[in-house]
Formats: structure tokens, C-alpha cells, sequence
């Protein structure tokens, strides 16, 4: 899959000509062909007609002034100012000039966090289906990782205050969280961890009180994303609420007060972070600060927990899509390192070590993109009141945070080692592309978390693997240009998968929650780029992703010997072709399949 190759001739080179070039200066959307067959796949016509160009315009901001923003504000983090001039504790944080403009282009130019909740962003006249927004993450991210926070916050605070959210707070702010109008946007947080843990949401001590008719919060929470938003969810537990997670209560916390007044709480510290240093994390006491209450919270149980977490279901699909978009810049820059950096005669992109390795990168992002559009396309689905598909995502997305995630960071570890010692430096993009990676396995619950939640509840109590099982062993059936003993096996597979997994989860064999967590997600994922690739294969498209898919399966379903010699034919064959930049037809994939 060439994207860049840059080489001079020997004879015209300079010293610095041999040091292999980055992916800047590309179109992010133009070089992603793989992305743009599954538009094929999962938009309809009129969408994915009207869309391409939005999409081929971010592309190109994305390849070039967003990833020059980008890096500079990873040198030029956020600073806190805790007083202002005249002692007051008025505490303020200062963004360097270029944030503001990707706040521009996220929120204002492009409408990111509002496409999902009001219809004509980019001239589209209904509410942007899911499967259509969550590409826009995607190329985003290709980019700047850490301002998706923010982005997603806003999209998803608004969700949750409008789902469940006071009519008060709604009136007040409400429609300013759905600005593109930079001068009165308030963008979104969700603040819920405290000293006590992130996970174990139970003892959060944050309290809520009634005073003079509203409802105040005092305490401390311990990490708090975009610390900066206008406004922010937090988890409290009202006066005389019951102890545990049936006590908690949502309140909608402006920064503002009516009057132009600052809301009772500080931002007494900004996290020091690995990664994501775009985006000012922080530590929050609030004292008295003015909350708008989600229901009729008090003594009686509260619903504020089961509200929360469908803000946190959400930002672990956005996290996922995250991943997605980031492993495929590494791979992009390991492609673009590869073809463009020449030894003992050759470009290292002819050395067959080299190819396996760039493999090993491109198979976990192919099965990251697969995997999102599926769970978008479900997600709207669910919308529109698809009960099995709505089953079905409760176990799709935790799959897709979790394996997306934790592949995220291979995928730039080794982008970063094809490049060399130079991806170790600084001035290139590697180190941002591994420190933002580890984030996504700490943000919305740990990889065993995730894994946990997929066993012990999606599973176990909600029985959605075999929803799961259902809809992909249909798709193996209904897709007639797929061979028929592939099929078979793949189906097989996800069988083999899912009792596997209900085995682990009815055990209460916890140990293997992640193991039986990998096994359906590289079940679905093989199913998934099978029937994508033969039915674009059918359509006289390009069919590579049935190839993508038998790699899967080698590798991660099917049992091998360390210590034995294999067949390396397929591996080498579906390779040359993989890493070609010409569409692979049905019949040579089939032909290659067969090896």
C-alpha cells in the first residue's frame, strides 16, 4: 500500500535526502483507501456522495495545519494561573494561541460535537448518522488526540442533559453546547473520579447539599479532563441519599454563574500527564458550587450512576475510534518510512522481515476500522429501534475500547522502531503518537475493566454474545461470493468463540476475561473484513479485506507451534498484495485465500 515515495536518485541526493520523510503534508483521507471502501460498505449513496469531499477536506487540514497545531501544543501545554492579579482565588488556564485555533477547526469549521444532536452540519439535513460522525474522530485523530476529549465530552454531555438532564439547566446552557460560534460555545466535561479510585464508583464522597434552594457540591475530584469547560457533569452524593452506587446523582455544573460570577469551585492543580498534554487535566475542589440536579435526587435511590455510565458507553466507542485513527497514522508513518528509507541497495520495504512486521501493524488497525463502522452502523440501528442491535452493542463497544486500545499501543511502539533511532527524537512524531496510545487503556475503565464488563454483565447477565453470534454467523450465510469452506471455518470460529467466552463468564473464571474478551473480538472482526471484502470483491471493488481477514485468523484463532517451521505461502502471497497499491480483485483473493 504505497503512500509516499520520495526517493532521488543516488547521484542527486544530499546527506539529509537519506533520512526517510514523515506523513505531513498528505491528504489523511486521500491515501486511506481502505477507509474509503468501507464508505462503500456502511453509508448509503447519498451520504457518503455528500460527505466525501467534507471528509477530503479534513484530510487535508488534517495532514498539514492540524498536525502542525497539534505538535506545537504538545510543547506548549496548558499553564494554570491559581489567582488573579489582585490575590483572588479567580484561577485561570492559559492556552497557547495555536489550541484555540484546533478548538476552531474541531468546533467551529467542522462541528464535531454537535452533528449527532442537530441536523444541516455540512448541509446535511438530518442529525449525522453515527457510521458518518465517528469518521470525522477518526481523521481527527490521525492528528491531535488529546483535544478529542473535549470534543466528545461536549457531544456527550449534551446527549446525557437532554436524555435526562433538568429543563432548567437545558434553557440555560443547553443550546450553547451545540454552538459553532467560538465566541459563546460552552464546551463539556464529566467529572467522576475522586482519591478513592476511578472504578469503584461506590465510595465517591463528593456531597451535594440543598442551601437557599438550590443544590451546592463540596469536595474534592481527583482527575478532571478539559478542566477548563464551561460546563461539567459531576457525580455527587446528596445529603441523606443511601450509601453506595444508589446514592450517586448527576448535577450539571456550569463554570459561570448567571451573574458573570465564577461558580463555587478551583482548579487547585493540572495534572503532569505522559500523553494527551494538548488538554489540561486537573484536580477540583468545590466549594459550594452551584449544581442543577438530574431528577428528583434525596433519600430515595438515584438513577445518577445508570445515567452516567450512558456517557461513559459512549466515550468508550469514541475511544475506540480513537485508537482506530491513531494506529493508523503509525502505520501510515511506518509505510511512509519504509518505502523511503534505502540500505544495502534497497528500500527496507523490500527486506521480507521488514513486510512481516508492517503486517503485524497494518492487521490490528484494519480490524480497528472494521470494527468502529460496525459498531456505528449498529448504533444507528439501535437509534432507530432495532432491539438486537442495541443487545448487540452492549458487548460491541467494550470489545472495541478494549482490543482497539491495548492494540493502539503495539501498533506505535513498532511505527516508532521501523523509523529508528530518529522516531526516538523529538522532532519527529513517534513519541506523541506512543504517549497518547497508553491513554486510551486508562480513560472510561481499565483494559480489565472493559474485559470484566464484557464477561461478568454483557454476557452473563445480559446475554448479548449470542445476539452477537446470530448476526455474524447471518452475514457468513447471506454473503454468497464468499467461499464456501472459509465461511464455513470462519463460522465454526465464532461459535467455538462465543462458548469459549460463556464458559468464562457463567465459570466466574475471571482470569480469562481478557482472553475470551480476544477471542470474540478477533472472531467478529475476521467475519466482519470477510464479508466486507467479497462483497466489495462482488462489486468489481477492492476485496483485500478478505485477505485481512485469513490473517486474523493465522494468527490470532488458529493454533500454532513456536517451535516448528511453518508454510509461510499465504503470509508472503497476501502480502505482496496487501502492501500494493493496486485494488485486489475478487478472483486473485480468492485464488491467494486457497494457499
Amino acid at each position: 500500500m504505497f503512500i509516499s515515495n520520495q526517493l532521488k536518485n543516488r547521484e542527486d541526493r544530499q546527506l539529509e535526502d537519506w533520512i526517510a520523510p514523515d506523513c505531513h503534508g498528505l491528504n489523511f483521507f486521500d491515501i486511506d483507501i481502505n477507509l474509503q471502501s468501507l464508505l462503500d460498505v456502511y453509508l448509503p449513496d447519498a451520504l457518503k456522495n455528500h460527505m466525501t469531499p467534507v471528509y477530503r477536506e479534513l484530510g487535508e487540514v488534517a495532514g498539514n495545519r492540524l498536525d502542525d497545531l497539534s505538535r506545537t501544543c504538545d510543547r506548549h501545554i496548558p499553564v494554570l494561573h491559581p489567582r488573579d492579579a489582585r490575590g483572588r482565588n479567580r484561577e485561570w488556564v492559559e492556552y497557547h494561541p495555536a489550541y484555540h485555533e484546533m478548538e476552531k477547526i474541531a468546533y467551529g469549521d467542522f462541528g464535531i460535537h454537535c452533528m449527532s444532536h442537530k441536523a444541516g452540519v455540512h448541509g446535511w439535513p438530518e442529525k449525522m448518522p453515527p457510521m458518518a460522525k465517528y469518521v470525522f474522530t477518526y481523521l481527527f485523530c490521525q492528528s491531535e488526540f488529546g483535544m478529542m476529549c473535549p470534543i466528545s465530552l461536549t457531544d456527550t454531555s449534551y446527549g446525557l442533559l437532554a436524555k435526562h438532564g433538568p429543563k432548567e439547566a437545558m434553557d440555560k446552557f443547553g443550546w450553547q453546547m451545540l454552538s459553532q460560534d467560538m465566541d459563546e460555545i460552552h464546551m463539556g466535561a464529566q467529572f467522576m473520579t475522586e482519591k478513592v479510585g476511578g472504578s469503584e464508583v461506590a465510595n465517591l464522597e463528593v456531597t451535594a447539599r440543598q442551601e437557599d434552594g438550590v443544590w451546592k457540591l463540596y469536595g474534592d475530584k481527583w482527575f478532571c479532563s478539559c478542566a477548563g469547560a464551561e460546563v461539567a457533569l459531576v457525580l455527587a452524593r446528596p445529603e441523606g441519599a443511601p450509601a453506595g452506587n444508589k446514592g450517586l446523582a448527576i448535577f450539571a455544573v456550569p463554570r459561570h454563574l448567571e451573574d458573570g460570577s465564577r461558580n463555587g469551585y478551583r482548579i487547585v492543580r493540572l495534572k503532569d500527564k505522559l500523553g494527551t498534554k494538548s488538554m489540561p487535566s486537573g484536580e477540583i475542589i468545590f466549594e459550594g458550587a452551584v449544581g442543577y440536579a438530574f431528577g428528583d435526587v434525596g433519600a430515595k435511590p438515584n438513577p445518577g450512576l445508570r445515567q452516567m455510565m450512558d456517557q461513559v458507553i459512549m466515550s468508550r466507542l469514541s475511544h475506540g475510534v480513537r485508537a482506530a485513527g491513531m494506529m493508523r497514522r503509525c502505520l501510515n508513518e511506518a509505510l511512509v518510512a519504509a518505502q523511503n528509507r534505502e540500505v544495502f541497495g534497497e528500500t527496507i520495504m523490500q527486506k521480507p522481515l521488514l513486510r512481516r512486521q508492517l503486517m503485524k501493524l497494518m492487521v490490528p488497525t484494519e480490524q480497528s476500522l472494521s470494527m468502529f463502522m460496525h459498531v456505528a452502523s449498529q448504533l444507528y440501528a439501535a437509534d432507530n429501534g432495532d432491539a438486537a442491535a442495541e443487545r448487540q452493542n452492549r458487548i460491541l463497544t467494550p470489545l472495541l475500547k478494549y482490543r482497539a486500545c491495548r492494540d493502539n499501543i503495539e501498533v506505535a511502539g513498532g511505527s516508532l522502531e521501523i523509523r529508528g533511532g530518529n522516531g526516538f527524537i523529538e522532532d519527529w512524531v513517534n513519541p506523541k503518537l506512543v504517549r497518547d496510545a497508553y491513554t486510551g487503556l486508562l480513560w472510561e475503565g481499565t483494559s480489565n475493566i472493559n474485559a470484566l464488563d464484557i464477561t461478568n454483565r454483557a454476557i452473563a447477565k445480559a446475554g448479548a454474545h449470542k445476539d452477537l453470534a446470530e448476526d455474524l454467523k447471518a452475514r457468513l450465510k447471506n454473503t454468497s461470493d464468499l467461499p464456501g469452506q472459509y465461511a464455513g471455518e470462519l463460522t465454526g470460529l465464532v461459535d467455538r468463540a462465543t462458548a469459549f467466552a460463556e464458559e468464562v463468564a457463567t465459570s466466574g473464571n475471571e482470569t480469562l476475561a481478557r482472553q475470551a474478551s480476544n477471542a470474540l473480538y478477533h472472531a467478529t472482526t475476521a467475519t466482519l473484513m470477510a464479508t466486507e471484502g467479497a462483497t466489495l470483491g462482488a462489486e468489481g471493488k477492492d476485496a483485500r479485506r478478505l485477505l485481512l481477514s485469513r490473517m486474523v485468523v493465522d494468527t490470532r484463532l488458529r493454533p500454532s507451534d513456536p517451535l516448528k517451521v511453518s508454510d509461510t505461502a499465504f503470509e508472503v502471497e497476501a502480502g505482496n498484495l496487501l502492501l500494493s497499491d493496486k485494488p485486489v480483485s475478487l478472483n486473485q483473493a480468492r485464488d491467494v485465500l486457497a494457499l
